[in-house]
């Protein structure tokens, strides 16, 4: 951390200096001087801590601005960056907020999750675990859904250290938020324009186009919001299988239509039906997580997308799925499993020709995959 961050929070920033060292905040809510909230294990909080005044808290966001080399002020009402640990920091200001200046800081976790931690977590079952393992290693082009504070990051990050050690992985972010355990792991960050000092804007999709030319095995755009969206699908499209990225979505078809939205942002001279095409070609998998009302993190669906249909509709099948079956009257917690759906995937021969260890038994597979499990198909 900076020294010039550090200062601030001496200065300016006591009054939530506890919230920031705190590991079980994962969020800090401002809602002016007098109304502080913070989210832990999913469940949000009101706080005791308050800031003297709108003049006090006007005067740390602008040494948190400072401390990262950013202005907020009158002229520049809003402010979106990342501190130096790597947490995010939205601001805005009076007369646009109209409870008082309006922060949210989301602290950067430093843990590194595995496979194993959201099976323990509850997140997922053992088998769609060994089944999300067995897509990475045969490429499968993978979107991650979720909403906001749904876990996509860190789904990302969990499938992202699963690729084989010896392939080449390029991640692409706005910020250095993905912490990928791989052998061979190249990142790039994007960069803000700013007029004043001449510094001209690096985003994701010139990344993406950069990208291109160093000879990835995968690319990883750690959050897809923008016109990027359709490098990513062309991408996918190009012959880089096991391709990665995140999109804001409810379920897996909003993705689909939530990227084909994306793609056509742009001046693109696509055809919105080509585009569809496209995206539908292009994604294989969708992993969607989702925030429950108990706070819990879970992936609700694994699904396969399988192009488009007669009429132009996206063609998606649940292979798993995590039902609720009851709730703790105690904890408030949900009760639920994650299920296989008896929708055996398309590339179901891949697996048994690289003799993976699928989870066949939850499955109810053609006859003519049981007579090859066994050996007996010609």
């Amino acid at each position: 951390m900076s020294s010039v961050f550090k200062d601030a929070i001496e200065q300016f920033l006591y009054p939530i200096k506890d919230l920031l060292e705190d590991p079980g905040v994962s969020e800090i809510m401002i809602n002016g001087p007098k109304e502080i909230f913070v989210e832990k294990k999913g469940l949000v909080f009101k706080t005791d801590a308050q800031f003297h005044n709108e003049e006090a808290l006007l005067a740390a966001m602008r040494a948190i601005a400072q401390s990262i080399g950013r202005r907020i002020d009158k002229d520049n009402p809003r402010l979106d960056g990342f501190l130096p640990d790597g947490s995010r920091i939205a601001v805005v200001l009076p007369p646009m907020a109209r409870n008082g200046t309006t922060a949210a800081i989301r602290k950067f976790s430093k843990e590194k999750l595995t496979l194993n931690d959201l099976i323990t977590f509850g997140s997922l079952s053992k088998d769609a675990a060994r089944f999300l393992d067995i897509c990475i290693f045969l490429s499968k082009n993978i979107i991650v859904s979720g909403g906001t504070g749904s876990g996509k990051t860190t789904m990302l990050n969990v499938l992202g250290s699963r690729i084989p050690k010896t392939q080449r992985l390029l991640i692409i972010e706005d910020s250095a938020e993905l912490q990928v355990k791989a052998d061979h792991v190249v990142n790039f960050v994007t960069r803000k324009a700013d007029a004043e000092r001449g510094v001209s804007e690096v985003s994701i999709r010139d990344l993406v186009m950069s990208a291109m030319r160093l000879r990835p095995d995968r690319i990883i755009v750690g959050e897809v919001r923008g016109e990027e969206a359709l490098d990513l699908i062309q991408v996918m499209n190009t012959g880089h299988d096991g391709s990665m990225g995140t999109v804001h979505a409810n379920n897996p078809v909003d993705a689909c239509t939530r990227l084909e939205t994306l793609c056509l942002m742009g001046d693109t001279k696509i055809p919105p039906d080509a585009v569809r095409k496209m995206v539908a070609s292009a994604m294989q998998l969708v992993v969607q997580v989702t925030r429950m009302h108990d706070g819990g993190r879970r992936t609700s669906h694994i699904s396969e997308i399988l192009g488009i249909d007669k009429h132009g509709n996206y063609i998606c099948r649940d292979i798993f799925r995590w039902v609720q079956t009851g709730k703790d009257q105690e904890t408030g917690k949900y009760i639920g499993e994650m299920i296989a759906c008896n929708y055996v995937p398309s590339f179901f021969e891949d697996i048994i020709v690289n003799k993976l260890p699928f989870p066949k038994s939850n499955f109810l597979a053609p006859e003519w995959y049981n007579q090859k499990l066994k050996g007996e198909a010609a």
